[in-house]
């Protein structure tokens, strides 16, 4: 029986840099999730089987860094490489913030990319619960009421 393949979630909005990133992770033996937007991966993150978030800052009218803090926010710990084509110092600080494990500035090399995932801590700023007690009616607002029970429960 094959061992099963460790699986990446890419999320960017050009659709050109998700297949080239497809296709390169294929080719060091990862498969791969795609999403065009951080909403297609919200709608799915309860479900997803990655390892690994590699998600571009600039995701068309929302920021990739903002939708990883709001991830972590809700207490999710997944690890997360940041790929970037502005990389100046305001982006990497806040990227660094929050915890991300890579951030790689466009265009980077295979050996870049492949390094930063085997350098990954086995956790990071991103966590995806995976018991259905965790799971909430996934709405416009459940990172929102996932932030709200996580600051009630610290309180408790």
């Amino acid at each position: 029986m094959p061992a099963k393949r460790k699986v990446v979630a890419v999320i960017d909005d050009n659709l050109g840099i998700l297949g080239a990133m497809s296709r390169l992770l294929s080719a060091f033996g990862y498969a791969t999730e795609l999403y065009a937007s951080a909403k297609e991966f919200h709608d799915v993150a309860m479900r997803t089987e990655a390892i690994c978030l590699i998600v571009d800052v600039q995701l068309g009218e929302s920021c990739g860094i903002e939708f990883a803090q709001q991830l972590a926010n809700a207490g999710f710990t997944m690890p997360i490489i940041f790929m970037t084509a502005n990389d100046n110092e305001s982006v990497r600080r806040r990227a660094m913030e929050i915890g991300c494990g890579a951030l790689l500035r466009k265009p980077f090399s295979a050996d870049a990319l492949i390094g930063a995932l085997v350098n990954l801590p086995p956790r990071s700023a991103v966590s995806i619960p995976r018991s259905r007690s965790e799971t909430l009616s996934r709405g416009p607002d459940w990172f929102a009421r996932r932030s709200m029970m996580g600051a009630r429960a610290q309180r408790s």
